[in-house]
C-alpha cells in the first residue's frame, strides 16, 4: 500500500510530501491525520529546523475530498472532518519550526487553506489558487480564517465570493505567497530558503514564530509589552549571547539551541 503521506529529512529539514496524486492530494481524514502526526513528531524533533509541505503530482492539493465527505452524509462526520482540519491549520501556526510550502499546480479551498496557514510559501509561476466553495454551494468558511490572515480583507473576500482562480504573481501581490519562480526552480528555491532559515538559532526562531503569531492578535499596547517581555526573554538565551559577540568580534555564531 502506498503512503499517502512521504517524509524525508536532510540538513535539518523534513520534508513531507503529500502523496495523493491522482485524487489531486484532497485532504482525505488520513491524509489529514497523518499530516497532523507528523507535524506532532517535528515539534519534538531537534535535528529538525525548517519544514517544507510538497505534493506528488499535477496538483499540491485541491481541498477536502469530497466523496469522502459525502460518502457519510451526517452531521458528526461533517464535525470531525472541519474539527481535524482546523487542528491540522492551528498545528502548523503552533509549531516551533517554521512551516514553508511548496506549492506547485493548484491550491484551492483546504488546500488553499494549507498555503495561507504555513509561515511561507513558494510558488511556481504556473500555479493557482482559489476558494470555489461558493460554486458548489459551501461556502469555505474554515479556508477563510487562513486566508484572511494572509491578504487583506477585500482581496480576501473576492477570492471567497467569486471563486475565481488566481494566478501565482496575483498571490504574491495579496500576500498569500512570498515568492514566484519558475517551475523548474521550485525545489531548489524551496529548499534554499529552508536553509536559510535552518542556519539560525533554532531556539530564536521558535520564539519569534511564537511571538509572530501571539502579538498579531493582541491591540498596539499589548502587543507591545508582549513583545518587550519575549525580546527580554529572548536575551537572557545563550544563543542571543553568542549571536551578539558573534557579530561584535566578526565571527560566525555557533549556535546551541538554548
Amino acid at each position: 500500500m502506498t503512503d499517502i503521506l512521504l517524509r524525508d529529512d536532510s540538513d535539518n529539514i523534513a520534508t513531507l510530501t503529500l502523496n495523493r496524486p491522482a485524487a489531486r492530494n484532497a485532504l482525505s481524514m488520513g491524509l489529514m491525520q497523518a499530516l497532523d502526526d507528523a507535524l506532532a513528531a517535528i515539534a519534538g524533533d531537534p535535528s529538525v529546523k525548517a519544514v517544507i509541505v510538497a505534493a506528488n503530482g499535477p496538483a499540491f492539493c485541491a481541498g477536502h475530498d469530497l466523496r469522502e465527505i459525502r460518502a457519510t452524509p451526517n452531521r458528526e462526520a461533517y464535525e470531525a472532518v472541519f474539527a481535524l482540519c482546523s487542528r491540522l491549520m492551528q498545528r502548523i501556526v503552533r509549531l516551533p519550526k517554521p512551516v514553508i510550502a511548496r506549492v506547485h499546480g493548484v491550491a484551492t479551498a483546504a488546500g488553499c487553506q494549507l498555503v495561507a496557514s504555513a509561515d511561507l510559501a513558494v510558488a511556481a509561476d504556473s500555479a493557482r489558487f482559489a476558494t470555489p466553495g461558493v460554486d458548489i454551494g459551501l461556502f469555505c468558511s474554515t479556508p477563510m480564517v487562513a486566508l484572511t490572515r494572509a491578504v487583506g480583507r477585500k482581496a480576501a473576500m473576492e477570492m471567497l465570493l467569486t471563486g475565481d482562480m488566481v494566478p501565482a504573481a496575483r498571490a504574491r501581490e495579496l500576500g498569500l505567497i512570498n515568492t514566484v519562480v519558475p517551475e523548474a526552480e521550485l525545489a531548489s528555491a524551496t529548499r534554499a530558503l529552508a536553509l536559510r532559515i535552518a542556519s539560525k538559532s533554532p531556539l530564536t526562531v521558535a520564539i519569534g514564530k511564537e511571538a509572530f503569531y501571539r502579538q498579531a492578535e493582541m491591540d498596539l499596547t499589548d502587543a507591545y509589552a508582549y513583545a518587550s517581555e519575549v525580546m527580554t526573554r529572548n536575551m537572557m538565551a545563550r544563543d542571543a549571547a553568542e549571536g551578539i559577540d558573534a557579530f561584535l568580534g566578526k565571527r560566525e555564531p555557533q549556535w546551541t539551541g538554548t
